[in-house]
């Protein structure tokens, strides 16, 4: 189904397009029915029921029961969306995003204040310099 897209090659980076937005658009409502404290209660006193109520796939129910964010973005969660489920947790977005990283919460917090990560490693594999296309060619 994937065209072939230029974007695909950021290393560790999903991007939310089209085709993503199709494969968690299950996943991302039910991000948005935690905007209601009713659905929220519910789904806090029982999560897998609460869960078992949306059309989303075995691996989106137990990506987002083991608040594996990154997991929930490759199988088309928006981040924006899956901030809910931070905030039904009581967890910041810094906290999230940390989590999401491997960093804690703190060594995170001090490098985006420091400018966030380098780009080096972290470029389109057609925007790498020279040295490193001939290296890795």
């Amino acid at each position: 189904m994937s065209l072939d897209k230029p974007y695909k090659d950021v290393p560790g980076t999903t991007i939310f397009d089209a085709e993503q937005s199709r494969l968690g658009y299950h996943l991302n409502q039910f991000c948005m029915s935690l905007m209601k404290a009713a659905n929220r209660e519910r789904f806090k006193a029982n999560e897998r029921a609460y869960l078992d109520e949306w059309p989303m796939t075995e691996d989106q129910k137990q990506a987002v029961l083991a608040r594996d964010l990154n997991r929930c973005i490759s199988l088309g969660g928006n981040i924006y969306f899956l901030a809910k489920i931070g905030a039904t947790d009581g967890k910041s977005f810094q906290y999230m995003a940390a989590t999401m990283t491997g960093m804690s919460q703190e060594a995170y917090a001090k490098m985006m204040l420091n400018g966030g990560r380098s780009p080096e490693g972290n470029r389109y594999i057609g925007e790498q310099p020279a040295t490193q296309k001939k290296e890795g060619a």
